[in-house]
């Protein structure tokens, strides 16, 4: 009789679970699908602006410095600046002094998908390079655009990544450099494309080229 009503009793256990266990499954799956969907509509989207931006040869170099862009991080809420705003967007449990300088949390690089616990090892990247984007007409702009294009807080131009992973992409393209990790290359491409059409900056061929490659992945 024991046996009987324990086994009767792992029964309905057994039946309970089940439906839990298949709803979870259905939700992941859902959400899984809805992931995929918004990457490919992204996906998507990136490709009808490429094909808007202008193709031409990159402009010269010559001319260019940082502090034509920028002598400083421009201020934007009190005592914080541009680059301690997306510190604390982008980070977990940020903990901040008086200054408004970040002083503890947790960062994850997109790039390398390293998780960083120290100030120190993070940079606030500039998408678009400043130096690229001088040779991608930025150039031809005023004083007065290029410092709000290396403020810019609306568009995906600022981003937390590791310092390692910074510094291996410098100044470069697409063409020379993509993010280590394959998993990020759709949101890299479609942020690149959404800065560059915002801004009217034009393309290279060979640009084109390899967004329309990491594009793929979306």
């Amino acid at each position: 009789m024991i046996s009987l009503r324990r086994t009767a009793h792992v029964a309905a256990l057994t039946l309970s679970i089940l439906p839990i266990t298949a709803v979870t499954a259905t939700t992941e799956a859902a959400a899984e699908s809805r992931e995929r969907s918004q990457a490919e509509a992204a996906g998507a989207r990136a490709r009808y602006l490429l094909g808007r931006l202008k193709v031409a040869r990159a402009l010269s170099i010559r001319g260019y410095s940082r502090e034509r862009f920028q002598t400083r991080w421009a201020h934007h809420k009190g005592r914080c600046d541009a680059r301690e705003v997306v510190l604390a967007r982008d980070g977990r449990r940020v903990r901040r002094n008086a200054s408004c300088h970040p002083v503890k949390g947790l960062w994850y690089s997109p790039y390398d998908g390293r998780w960083l616990k120290s100030e120190k090892q993070v940079d606030v990247d500039h998408l678009v390079p400043l130096a690229y984007a001088w040779r991608s007409g930025a150039k031809r702009w005023s004083q007065a655009r290029r410092r709000a294009f290396a403020n810019d807080l609306t568009r995906p131009e600022l981003i937390t990544v590791s310092h390692s992973a910074n510094i291996a992409k410098g100044g470069q393209g697409p063409q020379s450099w993509r993010p280590p990790r394959r998993a990020y290359w759709c949101r890299y491409a479609t942020s690149w494309i959404t800065v560059k059409h915002h801004y009217r900056l034009f393309v290279t061929r060979n640009e084109r080229t390899a967004l329309l490659n990491m594009l793929r992945t979306c």
